[in-house]
């Protein structure tokens, strides 16, 4: 799925689609590269010694798993996703995170359909695989995604007009449904997500959203994500 990028009005707002209907927004940052060596180098009563030994102490850090100074650049993002894949995101406990209540709000109708349909991986429980099945496969498969959300809207809405509380009448709908939820991550929390999500491991809708995130921590960290790329990210990196 390509991930296409746009500008908000306010130039810190940068906006990147995801999924069908999804989206990630960072609306607030605080730090950066430059905070990192501050906070390293406070230790010793000194700050920043230009860009080449900054960005070098930057690479010790990563290199060598000092992971506290990486504590010092906030990140705040502003997230629209399907409930299944902001559950397996909630896992994630080192971060700060308000969800939007549909004990509130009224939901709307918006679901996630995935473009084409994975078959089960038989060797990796964890995993699934493309390219299985046929363009009439892929078809039919959507279209019995979308019944099923379009009944289960349909008997949401009728509990809604008997008087039936939003709190209850949600529980008819799907897991596929979208929800919004602000996340708060240090950067040192937002690569162990990164790293995580970005695996083999992980299921390809919360990739996509993993890979909106490394987007913005490249631009807004340059030095530490192109550290975090070289010795995290790399397998093939040999360590120490």
């Amino acid at each position: 799925m390509k991930i296409e990028t746009t500008q908000e009005a306010s130039p810190s707002s940068k906006v990147i689609q995801v999924l069908d209907k999804g989206f990630v927004r960072l609306v607030d940052f605080m730090g950066g590269d430059l905070a990192v060596v501050q906070g390293a180098r406070v230790s010793f009563g000194q700050e920043t010694k230009g860009d080449d030994k900054d960005h070098k102490l930057i690479n010790y850090l990563m290199k060598h798993e000092h992971g506290t100074p990486f504590e010092m650049a906030v990140f705040k993002f502003h997230v629209k996703a399907p409930i299944f894949v902001a559950r397996q995101w909630f896992r994630h406990r080192i971060g700060s995170y308000n969800e939007i209540s549909y004990r509130y709000v009224e939901v709307k109708d918006e679901f996630y359909i995935p473009s084409v349909l994975r078959a089960q991986d038989s060797k990796n429980k964890q995993a699934s695989i493309a390219g299985f099945f046929t363009k009439e496969d892929h078809q039919r498969g959507r279209e019995i995604i979308e019944g099923c959300y379009e009944e289960a809207y349909q008997k949401y809405q009728q509990l809604l007009s008997m008087g039936v509380a939003r709190e209850v009448a949600r529980i008819v709908l799907p897991v596929a449904m979208y929800t919004q939820f602000y996340v708060t991550y240090n950067s040192r929390s937002l690569m162990n997500f990164i790293r995580l999500r970005s695996g083999i491991g992980a299921q390809h809708e919360i990739k996509l959203y993993a890979d909106a995130l490394g987007q913005i921590f490249k631009e807004r960290m340059p030095w530490t994500f192109n550290a975090f790329d070289q010795f995290v990210l790399n397998p093939n990196y040999p360590r120490a």
